[in-house]
């Protein structure tokens, strides 16, 4: 895959951060020219996402590193399987270790968790997709790992898709005027807008919102919005999203559900490397 410039920037900044000006214990123990092979182990069960980010670490520290993956980003790890092996100076192996793994480790629980959420919708209309809740300078990997996982990404910015919440609405003076008001200077976007009740979601659909978030409403509610709305619009269901939760709000009727904890919450894989 070819990696946005930006993100080779930020792999660059985390090497600077982690090495800085050398891995004092590596020039210490080992030979300069010492070659070592090294085997990248998932140590549970998960869903793999981010191998290119991890060779890319490899590549920046040492090109004539050799990171040969085993398995592809979206394939299921079961505990002991490699999925990758590590030629190359052993001081660069070790130089870009915990670099490697730390993207490894988080991307592929973001990957684990959306799968599991896109499991509880199979035979279900609605899809699983993420948030802008993401940490800084990390949203393009965090939602490449989102559809590793099976999950879809919903805006990537605020530069890409007019998304009306409640703060707009309220500066705006209410719902109809602010869908008014994007509508008219914005003719070749879909507009989407956040609701809190029936109220507010009837008010959307009377002015022609596109996309219809409801949000923290409850099950009765949105049974209620799906049926007033008569596929006019698409309907996504937003807060309080939890495993639970998501396949009662699914059999709802609505076409997206939406999940900050894909990114937020997604604890880490468990993944290692061993010098052989």
């Amino acid at each position: 895959m070819d990696i946005p410039a930006g993100v080779k920037k930020l792999i660059a900044l985390a090497i600077e951060e982690d090495l800085g000006m050398g891995d004092i214990t590596s020039v210490l123990t080992i030979p300069e020219d010492k070659k070592a092979r090294a085997r990248v182990i998932s140590k549970e069960a998960c869903v793999i996402a981010g191998l290119p980010f991890a060779r890319e670490a490899f590549a920046q520290i040492d090109p004539e590193v050799e990171f040969k993956p085993l398995v592809e980003d979206g394939e299921k790890a079961k505990k002991g399987d490699v999925i990758a092996h590590v030629r190359g100076k052993a001081r660069s192996l070790l130089a870009g270790e915990r670099l490697a793994l730390n993207i490894l480790q988080h991307l592929s629980g973001i990957a684990t968790l959306t799968s599991q959420y896109a499991q509880k919708l199979k035979g279900t209309k609605a899809k699983i997709v993420d948030t802008r809740k993401t940490l800084p300078n990390l949203r393009y990997m965090e939602k490449y790992a989102v559809r590793a996982g099976g999950g879809a990404n919903h805006r990537f910015a605020l530069y890409d898709a007019i998304l009306i919440k409640d703060n707009h609405i309220k500066a705006a003076g209410g719902v109809k005027k602010a869908i008014r008001l994007a509508k008219g200077q914005m003719h070749l976007m879909k507009v989407e807008i956040e609701v809190k009740d029936i109220g507010e979601f009837k008010a959307a659909l009377e002015e022609g919102a596109d996309v219809i978030m409801l949000d923290n409403m409850g099950l009765r509610e949105m049974r209620e919005c799906v049926r007033l709305n008569r596929g006019r619009a698409l309907i996504e269901a937003s807060g309080n999203v939890t495993m639970e939760r998501v396949r009662e709000i699914a059999a709802t009727g609505v076409d997206i559900i939406s999940a900050g904890a894909l990114t937020h919450s997604a604890p880490a894989a468990d993944i290692s490397m061993k010098i052989e």
